[in-house]
């Protein structure tokens, strides 16, 4: 009886352990809307640049620069350590934007990977008016600890389950991913979006 009673409390330890680590896998969100986000200085008075400063998830600060109609998305625990990651450095070629929601793939509570909407300008497909239409792209970025960078474009057009695939490549790459070494991976079917994007 005492074996017996010993091998319980051995396997209800086990249980609770596992139990405490294996943390849920999932998405919350956050916004990027210039009210929910803090304006950095003044808008240039010679082109219009922006800078701001948005609430992430645990202690992450999120920033937006735009500038010459195209955005740079950055991470950091701060304003100054976002602007020094590899994330700040990236441009996208033609005139760009980003949507104002950001999703952000988490183990518990902590963070590993966001997943944000861009809208990437086409001239080759102008609108009535001669401005460029845009084509959607989802871009998937790593998060602290290591290095911010871009990871993963799946392009929202070409690819019916974009989300879906944007979130796979988040849980697949993100945590492993070498920014400065790795490839940023192209996920799904290759669009216009996504040929824009990597455009040089």
């Amino acid at each position: 009886m005492n074996r017996i009673r010993i091998i319980l409390a051995v396997l209800t330890s086990c249980i609770a352990l596992n139990g405490a680590s294996a943390q849920s896998m999932g998405s919350t969100y956050t916004s990027t809307a210039p009210k929910d986000c803090r304006q950095v200085g003044k808008p240039s008075e010679l082109d219009g640049s922006t800078t701001r400063v948005c609430p992430g998830k645990n202690g992450l600060m999120v920033l937006i620069a735009e500038d010459d109609l195209r955005e740079i998305v950055s991470v950091g625990r701060n304003r100054k350590a976002a602007a020094e990651e590899p994330a700040a450095n990236i441009w996208f070629e033609p005139f760009n934007s980003s949507e104002t929601t950001i999703e952000w793939r988490s183990v518990g509570t902590k963070p590993f990977a966001m997943i944000q909407r861009w809208h990437i300008a086409d001239s080759s497909d102008p609108d009535k008016q001669g401005r460029p239409n845009t084509k959607a792209m989802l871009v998937v970025t790593r998060l602290p600890p290591g290095p911010v960078c871009h990871v993963a474009y799946v392009d929202a057009i070409a690819n019916p389950s974009a989300n879906e695939l944007a979130r796979k490549a988040a849980d697949d790459f993100a945590r492993g991913f070498a920014c400065g070494k790795d490839e940023v991976k192209i996920v799904g079917t290759r669009g216009r979006a996504v040929e824009l994007a990597t455009m040089r």
